[in-house]
């Protein structure tokens, strides 16, 4: 039975669970259950704390869990990404009080208080800085306010929280995070169930990112439309009983889907169709 590590709270564990949902798997129904078992699926999931699940997988207590890019690295596991899952994205940056400050080549001596001491230490090391790092656990915007630091390293989505707490964003991101499938580094994914479950989150990814569209158009357009139109693959290319029309089935970005549709109209298109797809496997 494969087992999997899921966040129990926080910003990646409502969207983990809907997107394990969407994979055809049981989550649990009550947040207080720490562990549930998916017998038709072979799969047991362990509900566990988001900066926990990469020391379980780097141990090889689980098989493969789902957490952040910034908790896995932060945590020094044994454990790799495999898999980017698209959702909880933000960047962990440096912040300052303005007129302070501006790179990170100038933080020499200051004391940077942050959540993720591990991933900022190797950061300062790689700049050849030697300065403080004061791990706090939370509200890492006030520290410099209590004089604990000169610089903060949080986790930023839109710098709202920053502002409003007169800091100033400085430098270049420290760090891209997004919520990722891992495994112990060097454990491969040859076993049935972890092909399995990437195939199921694949789909599910590519399910999300594209639409089916359907549209007639003279078989003498076909070419243009096409390359409007490429799908994945190759698309479906059907004759209808009205000749010199054919009816196409593509692939296509949900993102440009509207766009798609006008030029294909533009071009002689009709009845031009969307569908949501619900599962895939490519």
């Amino acid at each position: 039975m494969l087992r999997i590590a899921v966040p129990n709270k926080g910003s990646l564990s409502e969207p983990a669970s809907a997107m394990l949902r969407e994979a055809g798997y049981r989550q649990r129904k009550d947040n207080r259950e720490l562990v549930l078992v998916d017998s038709d699926n072979q799969v047991e999931f362990f509900f566990l704390r988001p900066r926990d699940i990469a020391v379980y997988v780097g141990s090889g207590k689980l098989d493969i869990g789902i957490t952040g890019r910034d908790l896995l690295q932060d945590s020094g596991a044994e454990a790799e990404e495999i898999l980017e899952l698209g959702f909880a994205g933000s960047t962990l940056r440096y912040a300052a009080r303005p007129g302070g400050v501006t790179d990170v080549t100038e933080f020499e001596g200051l004391t940077i208080a942050t959540s993720f001491s591990g991933v900022v230490t190797r950061h300062l090391a790689d700049h050849g800085v030697k300065a403080s790092v004061v791990h706090l656990d939370g509200a890492v915007e006030t520290a410099i306010q209590l004089g604990v630091a000169s610089v903060i390293a949080d986790v930023v989505e839109t710098g709202t929280t920053l502002r409003n707490a007169g800091l100033e964003i400085i430098g270049e991101p420290i760090l891209a995070s997004e919520a990722v499938v891992i495994r112990r580094t060097g454990e491969g994914t040859e076993g049935v169930r972890t092909q399995q479950f990437l195939r199921r989150m694949q789909g599910v990814l590519v399910a999300r990112r594209y639409v089916m569209m359907d549209y007639d158009i003279r078989a003498g357009l076909v070419e243009k439309a096409v390359a409007l139109t490429p799908g994945l693959e190759s698309p479906t290319v059907s004759p209808l009983h009205d000749k010199g029309w054919v009816a196409v089935r593509s692939m296509v970005p949900t993102q440009h889907a509207q766009r798609i549709m006008d030029d294909l109209y533009d071009l002689g298109a009709r009845a031009i169709l969307t569908t949501g797809i619900h599962a895939c496997r490519l």
